[in-house]
């Protein structure tokens, strides 16, 4: 089946709030990354595609088929919510066993398959303990766990990212491409364009609950290099710094504050470049670089222009 998740002119709106306007959208196999800042309206058209929500206007298809109130659709699909109610006085285990049962599992169904997610999340050394004692990676694997149990075709995470220290969003995306990698649909909802693009070059950007692009990660990429881009440079001398940088025709403006200089610059290769050289010849001291554009805010301002 081409078509996973399937909108058509679809609208929902919460008195005078509009969540989601308009949308005509078309979702295949494989893993795809919704993105989006927060009021984007990513959430609602996953509850939506979940039969949480009743459409305002239009229809939205799962499998070829309406979802609310379909058990038809609903038993092909996991979900990995963004919010955190998980309870702390319940082991890992427990909290999906139940899971389990709720869902219908007989005991030894329930008690195998809580085993088996807690394997695929690598969570089975620590399944035993206090969800209440888990760091927050180890509380997303255990929602993403429940979430597989029934072994859907279809996935949802949304925010899976969320919160997770370097390390614990290393393991999530190798987590996220596995999951791809077993021939699952994968809807991953998130606010960051790297975060997406660690997992899959599928995307899907929407903004007021409209899309603003839809193709591969390269097109998007494209999109946000096509204007000026803010760098910020953490070092022991930032006028010293700047000022190297401030006869360059790409250079737009130059700000200085303490500790660091921020540089606005139409051509980013080119500064990191130059910024690079300036380590290496002049021994120039730099503790940290933040492209503070890496996130998609950068992209839904330049379009919504």
């Amino acid at each position: 089946m081409n078509t996973i998740v399937e909108a058509r002119q679809l609208s929902k709106w919460f008195g005078e709030a509009v969540a989601v306007n308009n949308l005509d959208l078309t979702i295949g196999p494989g893993i795809t990354g919704l993105l989006g800042p927060n009021g984007a309206g990513k959430t609602t058209f996953i509850k939506l595609a979940l039969g949480l929500y009743r459409p305002s206007r239009g229809r939205i298809l799962v499998f070829g088929e309406e979802p609310r109130n379909n058990p038809r659709v609903l038993g092909r699909v996991g979900n990995s919510p963004d919010t955190d109610n998980l309870p702390g006085s319940m082991t890992g285990y427990e909290f999906l066993y139940w899971m389990n049962r709720l869902w219908g599992m007989t005991a030894r169904e329930a008690k195998r398959a809580a085993e088996r997610v807690c394997g695929t999340v690598g969570m089975t050394e620590r399944m035993h303990d206090l969800i209440g004692e888990y760091s927050l990676g180890m509380r997303q694997r255990i929602k993403i766990g429940q979430a597989l149990a029934a072994e859907p075709d279809l996935l949802f995470l949304d925010e899976p990212m969320s919160g997770l220290d370097p390390k614990g969003r290393e393991e999530m995306f190798a987590l996220i491409r596995s999951l791809g990698e077993t021939g699952r649909s994968v809807i991953v909802s998130s606010h960051v364009l790297h975060e997406v693009e660690r997992v899959t070059s599928e995307v899907v950007v929407l903004h007021n609950g409209r899309i603003l692009a839809q193709g591969p990660v390269q097109h998007i990429r494209e999109l946000i290099e096509e204007h000026p881009r803010t760098v910020t440079v953490e070092c022991a001398s930032p006028r010293w710094l700047a000022a190297r940088f401030l006869g360059d025709v790409s250079t737009l403006r130059v700000t200085v504050n303490e500790g660091a200089f921020t540089a606005e610059t139409t051509d980013l290769d080119g500064f990191c470049g130059k910024l690079n050289d300036l380590v290496v010849r002049q021994r120039a001291k730099i503790t940290g670089i933040r492209c503070v554009d890496e996130n998609l805010q950068s992209v839904f301002d330049y379009l919504v222009k």
